[in-house]
């Protein structure tokens, strides 16, 4: 269900907003279209640059806003627990680096959806160092997740194991990273602000990303530049534009619409780069998306998702 997050004076129970419910949902679609175009973007941009010094200029164009916000720098920097921090910024950071070294090496559409499997890992970690329980509902869903995962990436023709060569281990593996950097997320929220595990996440990752861009570093031509000001500018965008809409829109549902990402990015990658995207890739593609679905769904209680900020990168 899709509520107004306003309150009244008297502090009642948030009421239902047809309009903004409405808005909040166009808004996630936008900010999930965005995501798309950002990976398409570091596709791009990763033709001739690696995907380490990609990932590490997006980080610093990350940065922008705390440099133009005054009270986003303010808040970035009021911290109460520094480990959780810590946490969510490496496995965050080290997620995106793994995710773009991906895109540099297999279609944009697979790697994409690679990484956006991470809210099965969330939910796996959040039974493990949260208490949430794993219900024995999931397990079909999550072997149906994984069945896609090897039907798409069998249909790309290479790979050494069920199609899974080192990119699409990586690939995988940003996931597991944002799963794991999600639970931290979680349990930070409880009392760190948005702007700190934001400032984490930006700073964590430029760290984990500048030793390996600057060993490879390569000169950007002008349209270089102009596709890296596109990773930079749909990941802040997307990135703002997602965290205003929740105030209308349930982390469930939002969980539901990032997978839009993953149809946009390879979409984007079938008509401008010939990805291919034959009848097995788009049968996988709808099972792995179906089985994350699923599995939020299914896992998911009153107030709590598998889904809270995957979609961050």
């Amino acid at each position: 269900m899709l509520l107004s997050r306003r309150l009244s004076s008297s502090g009642q129970t948030p009421q239902l907003d047809p309009g903004m419910a409405r808005r909040g949902l166009l808004l996630f679609v936008a900010s999930s279209t965005l995501f798309g175009f950002m990976a398409f973007s570091a596709k791009l941009a990763t033709a001739r640059l690696g995907g380490a010094q990609v990932a590490m200029l997006r980080f610093a164009i990350a940065i922008v806003p705390f440099l133009c916000i005054p009270r986003a720098r303010r808040a970035a920097f009021t911290v109460q627990r520094i480990d959780l921090l810590i946490y969510r910024g490496v496995f965050g950071g080290f997620a995106v680096l793994l995710y773009f070294l991906a895109i540099a090496h297999i279609p944009v559409g697979e790697a994409t959806l690679l990484n956006y499997t991470a809210p099965v890992f969330s939910g796996i970690f959040a039974a493990l160092f949260i208490g949430e329980p794993i219900r024995p509902r999931v397990v079909l869903p999550l072997m149906v997740t994984f069945s896609g995962l090897v039907v798409v990436v069998s249909g790309q023709g290479h790979g050494i194991f069920l199609g899974f060569g080192p990119w699409e281990a990586l690939g995988l593996c940003s996931a597991v990273l944002s799963g794991a950097a999600v639970t931290a997320i979680r349990i930070a929220r409880r009392t760190e602000t948005s702007w700190s595990i934001y400032a984490s996440f930006t700073l964590c990752g430029l760290a984990a990303t500048a030793p390996f861009a600057i060993s490879t570093w390569k000169s950007p031509t002008p349209s270089e530049w102009l596709a890296l000001a596109g990773v930079g500018v749909f990941s802040i965008g997307a990135q703002l534009i997602m965290t205003y809409a929740f105030r209308w829109v349930e982390t469930l549902i939002a969980g539901v619409i990032s997978q839009l990402a993953v149809v946009v990015s390879m979409s984007l990658g079938a008509v401008f780069l010939g990805d291919p995207v034959t009848l097995s890739i788009v049968i996988g593609t709808t099972l792995t998306i179906g089985g994350v679905v699923t599995v939020m769904i299914v896992s998911s209680r009153p107030g709590t998702s598998a889904f809270d900020e995957a979609a961050e990168q």
